[in-house]
């Protein structure tokens, strides 16, 4: 049987492969496969804004489907895939060192918990010599994403473990010219789980040889359920200027960012009002010869004033409410006002083939203080260069 649907499959792939060549469109089988490995040994015993812990795993991304392009050269795919995911170490214990009902028996942490979830998006492109518009929609990957967004908006833990975007993602561009909006959701209305959503939205305008302005923007709509009732509403906007100065300095990459936090956050059954946190922020990246030095510095206010709260059912708002680096809460000690944050990382990104990237980063924290440090390693293997 599996033989004959094989077989099938394959008698109409060509014929649809065949008669794609005489009308107004060609279609052609096609795949997107990525693999990524991240290490990332976080020691933060010196804060209380995240735990020491190492993150270590590896996600394979396969997805096929049908691409057809039109005479104008209009590209649409629909594709489907499988997000494959692992925890180095996650594996079953053994039963004389845990409880019984322990999850951490299960066998399933070696085979069908590997498996987190289902992608099935479509995808369009339309280009021409002078600009781009591009639109995807469904569960689809996280890294079709190309705005500069702050690490307040999104953490890299984020980014690792929440791997697909489910809504809609549009995209423009034109030469000094980007722009691109979204629709993440995030949560479906139930008995325990809150309804979620982020509409997000990033943009940039080249304003001469070495000036950029931009924004990045995101209103997080964090609803109810049916048995915890409040709605927080979390808004952040991130205006702009950015700076090139590769070409004059001669180096790979120099350039230097400077906008404003400013959020618009309101937990309508516990407050009442409104809360406005807000701050400064400078981002200067030098690299050159595969080593780079990368600061990040924060001046302004607990972006997170919701952190360490607690809904009508006592549950701890965290990481639920807020998705980005939780270091922009500033102070771990109960002070308020105006406060600095930095984050320093020093990387190497050596170049070892188009189909490999590698980066190894040791980042450093500062609060009042020294805060704690990461060192991380990430690999990104593109499967589909080698069949291109």
């Amino acid at each position: 049987m599996k033989r004959t649907i094989l077989i099938l499959a394959m008698i109409l792939t060509s014929y649809i492969s065949a008669s794609a060549e005489t009308s107004q469109h060609k279609t052609y089988f096609a795949y997107d496969v990525n693999y990524e490995m991240r290490f990332d040994n976080r020691e933060f015993y010196k804060s209380r804004f995240s735990k020491s812990m190492t993150i270590f795993g590896s996600r394979l991304t396969p997805s096929a489907g049908i691409q057809i392009v039109q005479r104008d050269r209009t590209t649409h795919k629909i594709m489907t895939g499988i997000d494959i995911m692992k925890d180095f170490g996650a594996s079953p214990v053994a039963p004389s060192v845990t409880v019984p009902e322990s999850p951490e028996l299960s066998s399933s942490l070696n085979n069908k918990d590997l498996f987190k979830e289902l992608t099935l998006w479509y995808g369009m492109k339309k280009a021409d010599r002078q600009q781009s518009f591009e639109l995807y929609a469904g569960i689809f990957p996280r890294r079709f994403m190309e705005g500069r967004y702050s690490q307040a908006f999104f953490s890299d833990s984020l980014a690792f473990y929440d791997n697909n975007l489910e809504g809609m993602l549009i995209r423009y561009k034109k030469r000094g010219t980007f722009f691109e909006l979204g629709c993440d959701w995030m949560g479906k209305y139930g008995d325990s789980r809150r309804e979620k959503f982020m509409i997000f939205s990033s943009g940039e305008k080249k304003m001469g040889s070495m000036m950029y302005l931009g924004y990045s923007a995101y209103m997080y709509h964090f609803a109810c359920s049916r048995e915890v009732v409040g709605v927080v509403d979390n808004m952040l906007i991130n205006p702009y200027l950015r700076f090139d100065f590769s070409r004059p300095f001669e180096v790979d990459n120099f350039t230097i960012t400077v906008g404003w936090l400013q959020s618009f956050q309101h937990d309508r059954l516990n407050v009442g009002h409104y809360v406005f946190p807000n701050g400064a922020e400078m981002v200067t990246d030098l690299s050159n010869w595969n080593f780079g030095v990368k600061n990040h510095l924060f001046y302004g206010t607990d972006m997170m004033p919701y952190y360490n709260s607690k809904d009508i059912g006592g549950y701890k708002y965290g990481s639920r409410l807020y998705v980005g680096d939780p270091f922009f809460r500033v102070f771990d000690d109960g002070t308020t006002g105006y406060g600095i944050y930095d984050r320093l990382e020093v990387y190497y990104t050596p170049r070892l083939g188009k189909l490999l990237d590698l980066k190894v980063s040791a980042l450093f924290h500062f609060n009042k203080g020294y805060s704690g440090c990461q060192q991380v390693v990430s690999l990104l293997f593109n499967l589909q260069e080698i069949v291109k």
